[in-house]
């Protein structure tokens, strides 16, 4: 049993009995943690002190429930949390106070732990021989430290160009840095190095503080490089991913807060609103996949019309016994493969049959009960063309209100996935760095360009979940109008901080701006600060447990499996979830609007986007877009010898099998010299 003790301390009980070995163990392991923690050694000393203490975990491996119960506590310590033993031998922990410290010991401590999860990796057999296969050379393939630029004569350059009048200077520079896009896609090769792009972009990102992991959903993956030297050294990398679907934040400055959408449209009440949310109603039914439902006689056409109580109910029935079917029988490596045969043309009738699995069933079913009930309730009050007093009477009643917030709920999961993104990786590599390099990448992530490579990609591309619902193929406008990130740290990024530039610049309008927006400070909620062994000891324990694995990582399953992965786990070891689960570490929210119209595009009221840039020459603004960086910073950055001391000291010169180079992967220890991805750089 777990509980809330005094003073803000929580109490830990894993379900051991009290004389029993685990019991024992569980207590030993606490108290040599809890003396290191009161030692007040520093990150490396903890780190290599808790490696030692690491053992413990890997003898108690004969007991799932104890080595998964003895990780977390493992990594609590390695978090900077407290630790005790009392008096009646309860194992109980207290956060650190994170949020009261130093912004700068604040982001020494969340630095600490990201490193000790991608030293992890880097430690890692495949990652250590995919390093050595990028430094080494095989056939007409280059090194990867090729593509490295000599900071020495990167600063040189610029000391030349500081030389000039400061009329001169923006043009001299274009000889010195001359930055372009390159999308990764595929097998695609360089053509200086013959590397592969895909490997290009893995390998600096191994240079991050925090470590690569691949995510779900729609990626698109881009390198900054530099045609002003040979090889086209990289200057940075970056990547657009599917957007993390809530985020209270976001979706409160977006619009998509259920009771503040309420309140808007409650005190501007217009006929409008009635007509989307019809629409918004009979588009979600329509590509929903039936024709199982009424073989089954579940329903039949004219409920579709004039939907009852009782259709409803058996559908709500029957989405929740399909959804407990597939918890029994799910496959998720058959899916997955299912899934690639459909992408390779092996199957032309592979998304009636997801439709017809039991998941999709139980989807199906749900999201027709909620647009049923929708639609009752609306041909209620709008039973015919909407009026704005007829929509007053909706929105005034609770039958109405909570219809509203269904139909807004089903229009952001419509776009959600396909109309915004997540900036997932963003930032320069040296000796680009200390000259803001990061800047250039950030804006450029949100250049015509970007999405208009987004579209380009994605703009034949079945969507999964809505194919899936649907039984046939669904493909989805990939027209970006939203973009997303947040810091790594809870004081703000300097990588982001001040980025804006005229959108006439990109062909817009006078007085509007491409920017990052700060909306706001994210819940410090989540698994990030878990290591990789933790997470696969909890997932070890829920699939032996009687219920087996409840969260499968299906697409189409839910959201934040690992999430609910951890979730499960700890609930099956009676520790506190929502304590645990919470790691602290409050990061800020950026948002990056790309049209005028975003807001009323993302609920579905406009049926195309009114960008802030043109698009007919998406190159030139990527070009713009590089001007206006040397101009705003560059050419100011490059009055500092300090500043081109730090770019100087990323030097081609080799130490052993690697170089000294800030952008050399050292799968070690030992801490890069580079500096990371949303650290501020102040010289």
């Amino acid at each position: 049993m777990s509980r809330q003790a005094h003073n803000d301390w929580v109490v830990l009980s894993p379900p051991f009995s009290e004389r029993s070995l685990a019991h024992r163990v569980f207590r030993e392991h606490a108290q040599q943690l809890a003396a290191l923690i009161e030692q007040g050694v520093d990150d490396s000393a903890m780190n290599a002190a808790l490696e030692a203490v690491l053992g413990n975990v890997a003898k108690a491996e004969s007991s799932t429930s104890l080595s998964a119960a003895m990780s977390i506590l493992t990594d609590l310590a390695r978090q900077r949390w407290l630790i005790r033993v009392t008096d009646t031998d309860e194992v109980e922990v207290h956060r650190p106070a994170g949020e009261s410290l130093d912004p700068s010991r604040e982001k020494a401590r969340i630095r600490s732990q990201e490193l000790v999860k991608r030293d992890e990796q880097l430690r890692e057999p495949a990652t250590r021989r995919f390093i050595e296969n990028m430094i080494g050379r095989k056939g007409r393939q280059s090194s990867i430290y090729n593509l490295l630029r000599d900071g020495r004569e990167l600063a040189a350059s610029l000391r030349d160009v500081r030389k000039l009048p400061i009329e001169a200077r923006a043009a001299a520079l274009r000889d010195v840095v001359n930055p372009y896009l390159q999308f990764v896609e595929g097998d695609e090769r360089c053509a200086h190095t013959h590397l592969r792009l895909q490997d290009i972009w893995r390998y600096f990102r191994h240079t991050w503080t925090n470590q690569y992991a691949s995510t779900p959903g729609r990626t698109m993956a881009f390198l900054v490089r530099d045609r002003a030297r040979p090889n086209h050294p990289v200057i940075g990398i970056g990547a657009l991913g599917s957007p993390i679907v809530q985020i209270r934040e976001r979706d409160a400055w977006l619009g998509w807060n259920p009771e503040a959408f309420l309140e808007f449209v409650k005190e501007s009440p217009s006929a409008e609103l009635g007509v989307w949310l019809n629409k918004t109603i009979n588009t979600a039914i329509n590509e929903l996949y039936v024709a199982d439902f009424y073989a089954e006689e579940l329903l039949s056409v004219r409920d579709l019309h004039a939907p009852s109580v009782e259709i409803i109910d058996r559908l709500n029935d029957y989405g929740r016994d399909q959804r407990e079917k597939h918890h029994r029988f799910a496959n998720s490596p058959e899916m997955k493969c299912d899934l690639r045969r459909e992408q390779n043309g092996e199957n032309t009738e592979f998304w009636r049959a997801r439709a017809e699995s039991h998941l999709y069933k139980s989807k199906r079913a749900l999201t027709l009960a909620d647009m049923l009930n929708s639609r009752m309730v609306l041909q209620r009050y709008l039973n015919g063309s909407p009026t704005v007093e007829a929509v007053q009477q909706l929105l005034n009643t609770s039958d109405g209100a909570r219809m509203v917030k269904k139909v807004l709920r089903k229009a952001k999961a419509d776009r959600v996935g396909i109309a915004m993104a997540d900036i997932t990786v963003c930032g320069a590599i040296a000796p680009y760095s200390p000259l803001l390099g990061g800047k250039l990448v950030s804006m450029l992530a949100a250049s015509p360009e970007v999405v208009d490579a987004y579209r380009r990609k994605y703009l034949e591309q079945e969507s999964e979940i809505a194919s899936s619902m649907a039984g046939r193929p669904i493909v989805r406008p990939s027209e970006l109008v939203f973009l997303g990130t947040t810091s790594l740290y809870g004081s703000g990024s300097s990588q982001y901080n001040r980025l804006r530039m005229p959108t006439e610049r990109l062909g817009g309008r006078p007085g509007e701006r491409l920017e990052y927006v700060e909306i706001g400070r994210s819940g410090a909620y989540g698994t990030s600060h878990f290591t990789t062994t933790t997470v696969d000891a909890l997932v070890r324990l829920v699939q032996q447990s009687s219920n087996g694995q409840r969260v499968n990582s299906i697409f189409g399953e839910g959201v934040s499996p690992k999430l609910r992965k951890l979730r499960e786990g700890l609930d099956l070891l009676t520790l506190p979830a929502d304590v645990l689960l919470r790691h602290g570490r409050a990061r800020i929210v950026y948002g990056v609007p790309l049209a005028r119209n975003f807001r009323e595009y993302l609920l579905g009221m406009d049926e195309a986007p009114d960008y802030i840039f043109a698009r007919h020459n998406p190159r030139e603004g990527t070009e713009a877009i590089s001007d206006w960086w040397m101009q705003r910073w560059l050419c100011r950055r490059i009055e500092s010898d300090e500043v081109l001391d730090g770019v100087a000291r990323h030097a081609n010169v080799r130490d052993g099998q690697y170089l000294l180079h800030g952008a050399c992967v050292r799968p070690t220890t030992t801490e890069d010299i580079q500096p990371m991805l949303f650290d501020d750089i102040e010289f």
